[in-house]
């Protein structure tokens, strides 16, 4: 019995671990093409398929095309964000060739609470 209470509390470990993770702040700042971060900065293409960990990241196949519309800084340097259609979301930038810069200069700016939205199934969850 005791065994099975300690597997139990174990999992539940695990998976408020999980969850945590999921919900951190990425970044406390980003660097855009203007100060609203609604110009995108350029197009991408992706040199590799990729998958995500959470709902907050943009998943792709090789080939397919992202526009860039900011870019993690300081603390997380190596995730941007930009969309592929419909989707929108985190995505690691060695996993993308710039094929086009769009703007001539980045702006860095603070990070906002619904920069870490995660949109799952039009479901909107605050992280």
């Amino acid at each position: 019995m005791a065994r099975i209470l300690d597997q139990r509390i174990l999992l539940l470990v695990i998976s408020f671990s999980a969850s945590v993770q999921s919900t951190k702040v990425l970044s406390e700042w980003k660097k855009c093409g203007d100060p609203e971060c609604e110009k995108a900065m350029s197009r991408v293409q992706a040199t590799t398929d990729y998958l995500g960990p959470d709902c907050r990241y943009l998943n792709f196949k090789m080939g397919e095309e992202i526009m860039v519309y900011s870019k993690l800084s300081r603390q997380n340097e190596n995730l941007w964000i930009g969309s592929k259609g419909k989707d929108f979301g985190y995505f690691p930038r060695d996993a993308v060739k710039v094929e086009e810069v769009l703007i001539g200069e980045e702006v860095e700016v603070l990070t906002k609470e619904t920069d870490f939205l995660c949109l799952d199934e039009d479901k909107y969850t605050f992280e």
